[in-house]
């Protein structure tokens, strides 16, 4: 037979073997241009996918020379997000030219509650809200836990969850976004990603007259003055010193004045284009778009002769942090505001929507200078002038930054976190102290019994916080595709009730989640509860049948670990030998085979008590394992205790102790009877004993 030191050995070896394989691919897409173009009809056509980022263009016949009206692509080519089984999902997704959705498919997914508890159907529901829906909105997930339309704003989106499914969900609704954002950056014209708050906003009921002096002088029209003698400085030492002749005799002459102003705030583009025309911007400009006036004086001006309206100014860029932004033409004739010098050009110049950029932040304009020497075969030196420029804050207001979404998932729960936070702490207190409430035999049944309730009602089928094997394999299958386990952040109860299973292994050892905190072995201990009222026979398998089956656990733990990271199809399959997901997740809500599963195992529960948590459990495998950290033997014995005393050893369901009176941790699900028979002078035999003899020496 197999020891169990063997078998710790074994699974420590696959664990690091499943450690040593992070570098293992990620999956790929599913789907050919053939399979595309099958789901796309004329007139819209699927082009080849792109290379610089895997999407295919979508044309249509109608629009012949508009390019792609569309872009399709699989999210898990662009986000592989681990779902909560570990394996990402797949979606087709479809975004038009605007950033619109116009459809989201699923094409395969491995979500434990929609493989087979309530079914795809749920998922398709919940993927049919994205049409019509804009990449320019903030698009969050409400929940069965919390109504996150308290407080949305104008722009925000909140689609309609699935009971059960929380944290898949918005698993899903990531995948989506991060996917169609990538798409949208690298063909639309969108932001690129910055770890920054959101851009500021105007605040359109903020209105000072100012003077075009007044303007300048706070800095809300940025200048950037040159005189000939500054140009020729930056020409120094090329071939362009000197060619200049204007700028050699008159080195104090003004060269350029360049004028810029941010045009979306009222006091600065009422000034600048007067209050029709500023009516007028706001209304061509599209939300998200920003627009700035840009004028020069002197001898040169910012555009030429041969400048084309509606482009892109050649000799003017503009950037912010760095990043370049395409500032072009808006095909506007602004007429000279008034107080300004004479200007040689004007225009005024827009980015495009959802840019990214942020009008309160400094922003660059970079001026281009060139000079030409020879004439035949010119020689060509250009050299550069910057202005910075940043309009005054008290016209803006500048937004909170969205939560991620893991964090509104938080958020939604914080009620349910609360109250299981408070029962944990109660459960800590009885653990650390468990004398006054164990030895009261009626005082321990009613507590334990009421917590039971709880975990089961309260924790289990109203929270979602049943544990499971699959947070196992799934982190097996994230580690093994090097997606690591962000994916828990989604689902605050159950890693709430992870963190603290962690503590309780060193404190109290494996017995504080399997005992107390377990929903389905709350529903066997009632089952058990039943069985007695109906009159069922308790029975006890063989001591050497029972040692087996309880060695088996580990086995089958191990087996699943290891098909999680080499064969995961198989680990889908395998983890149904767990209840869970059948008597917990959907309330029974499944196909008569996994409801007959349950309930076999709970009838078998009622006549071997707790029979799938200490024969069959994998959970319970791993659980027994983290129970090794525990550094104390915190249950109290006597000396008497096994020797000749069996009290404890009989009453024990669980057969946790040795009749050498020793407790068995791994075994014990810290039902604190054991302690109640140990402080109960009634109960105790030794203690009765020990009174029996003082009587005895007192007469």
């Amino acid at each position: 037979m197999v020891s169990a030191r063997s078998l710790l050995h074994r699974a420590a070896t696959g664990a690091l073997f499943c450690l040593a394989c992070l570098g293992l691919p990620t999956q790929a897409g599913d789907l050919s241009q053939a399979d595309m173009a099958r789901r796309i009809q004329p007139p819209l056509h699927v082009g080849d996918k792109l290379r610089d980022i895997p999407a295919w263009p979508i044309t249509s016949e109608l629009e012949p020379e508009a390019g792609p009206i569309a872009y399709a692509f699989e999210s898990i080519d662009l986000a592989p997000i681990p779902g909560f089984e570990g394996t990402p999902l797949n979606l087709l997704v479809t975004i038009d030219r605007r950033g619109n959705f116009l459809g989201v498919e699923l094409l395969r997914q491995h979500e434990p509650v929609f493989l087979s508890g309530l079914g795809e159907e749920p998922l398709k529901d919940f993927l049919r809200q994205y049409e019509g829906k804009s990449l320019k909105q903030e698009i969050t997930v409400s929940s069965l836990y919390g109504n996150t339309r308290a407080g949305a704003g104008g722009n925000r989106v909140v689609l309609d969850g699935v009971s059960k499914a929380t944290a898949s969900v918005r698993i899903v609704n990531q995948s989506v976004l991060t996917s169609a954002l990538a798409v949208a950056r690298a063909r639309l014209g969108f932001a690129a990603p910055a770890n920054k708050a959101p851009p500021a906003e105007v605040r359109p009921d903020v209105f000072e007259q100012r003077s075009f002096a007044q303007l300048v002088e706070s800095g809300a029209i940025g200048r950037l003055h040159l005189t000939n003698a500054d140009v020729e400085q930056r020409f120094a030492g090329s071939e362009g010193a000197g060619v200049d002749a204007d700028a050699l005799a008159r080195p104090d002459a003004t060269f350029v004045d360049l004028y810029v102003a941010y045009l979306n705030a009222p006091t600065i583009g009422r000034a600048i284009l007067g209050d029709a025309g500023h009516a007028d911007l706001m209304r061509r400009l599209e939300p998200g778009q920003h627009a700035w006036w840009v004028a020069s004086s002197g001898r040169d001006a910012f555009i030429d002769e041969g400048f084309t309206r509606g482009t892109v100014p050649p000799r003017l860029a503009f950037s912010q942090d760095g990043g370049p932004v395409e500032l072009r033409d808006l095909d506007i004739a602004p007429a000279p505001p008034a107080g300004a010098p004479p200007l040689n050009a004007s225009l005024v110049l827009r980015v495009p929507p959802m840019s990214g950029v942020d009008p309160a932040s400094p922003v660059r304009f970079e001026l281009t200078l060139t000079r030409a020497k020879g004439s035949m075969l010119p020689v060509i030196t250009q050299r550069s002038a910057v202005l910075d420029y940043r309009p005054p804050a008290g016209l803006f207001h500048r937004p909170p930054a969205p939560l991620p979404d893991w964090l509104i998932a938080w958020k939604d729960r914080a009620t349910e976190l609360a109250v299981i936070g408070a029962a944990l702490l109660v459960l800590s207190v009885v653990l650390a102290r468990p004398r006054w409430m164990s030895v009261s035999a009626s005082r321990l049944r009613v507590f334990r019994l009421g917590f039971l309730a709880f975990t089961l009602g309260y924790l289990g089928w109203y929270a979602q916080g049943q544990l499971s094997i699959v947070q196992i394999t799934g982190a097996v299958k994230s580690l093994a595709a090097g997606a690591g386990l962000k994916s828990f952040l989604y689902d605050p109860v159950s890693l709430l009730l992870i963190a603290f299973t962690l503590v309780s292994f060193v404190v109290w050892g494996r017995g504080t989640f399997c005992g107390w905190l377990c929903p389905f072995g709350a529903l066997q201990e009632f089952a058990a509860h039943l069985a007695r009222l109906l009159r069922l026979p308790e029975r006890r398998l063989p001591p050497r049948l029972g040692d087996v089956l309880e060695k088996s656990r580990y086995a089958v733990l191990a087996a699943l670990v290891a098909a999680a990271a080499f064969a995961p199809q198989l680990a889908e399959k395998g983890v149904e030998i767990e209840p869970f997901k059948t008597a917990i997740t959907v309330g029974f809500d499944r196909s008569w085979p996994f409801v007959a599963w349950a309930v076999l195992l709970l009838v078998l529960g009622g006549v071997y008590y707790k029979f799938f948590c200490r024969y069959l459990c994998p959970l319970g495998a791993a659980m027994t394992l983290g129970g090794k950290l525990r550094i104390l033997d915190w249950l109290p014995r006597r000396t008497e205790c096994g020797q000749p005393c069996q009290t404890c050893r009989h009453r024990c369901s669980y057969d946790a102790i040795e009749k050498s009176g020793a407790i068995r941790y791994d075994r014990c699900f810290q039902c604190l009877d054991c302690v109640g028979i140990y402080h109960d002078e009634n109960r105790c035999a030794p203690i009765m004993l020990y009174r029996k003899r003082a009587a005895a020496t007192r007469r």
